[in-house]
């Protein structure tokens, strides 16, 4: 299903990340509008920090609401991080024509997660317009850099319905 294609012009996600993406202020609007649209998603607070093809990187601050009883991220806070940036960049590196939904999420935690953990993720655009899977990799560090889970974020692809 993938190969490098380009992310779509016409995605209105990618054009109000063109829009708001190129100041401090303007990634924190986008960023709350996404945790809005997706009211669960927002509740760990993530800040999208890149955007464009093939890559994303999304930030979550370490705070009392994310943790769990051992004082470090909880897995599912760090689950969900995964599942913003994999699931938005999914969203915007898919033809204007498709549509997506995750099927899967996949997590291995590595080490205990304290800070601000920066989640990257990392696909393939596809250039195919039929049904198909495409595999986002998502690698979330803390502050000094060291990998504290990998994730795959797997979504169906698949044609966006005729207007009748």
């Amino acid at each position: 299903m993938c190969a490098g294609g380009t992310v779509s012009t016409d995605n209105p996600i990618m054009r109000r990340w063109r829009q708001l993406g190129g100041s401090r202020i303007g990634r924190w609007l986008f960023s709350r509008a996404i945790g809005t649209a997706a009211p669960y998603t927002g509740t760990v607070r993530a800040t999208v920090l890149e955007l464009g093809e093939g890559r994303s990187r999304v930030a979550m601050r370490d705070r009392r609401r994310v943790r769990n009883h051992l004082r470090s991220v909880h897995a599912i806070a760090l689950m969900n991080l995964c599942e913003v940036a994999g699931g938005l960049l999914a969203t915007v590196s898919m033809p204007a024509e498709a549509r997506m939904i995750i099927t899967r999420l996949e997590i291995e935690y590595l080490k205990k997660a304290r800070g601000t953990i920066v989640a990257e993720g990392r696909c393939e655009v596809p250039v195919r317009r039929d049904h198909g899977l495409l595999p986002v990799e998502v690698i979330a560090r803390d502050a000094s850099g060291d990998e504290v889970a990998r994730a795959r974020v797997t979504v169906l692809v698949g044609p966006r319905p005729q207007a009748a």
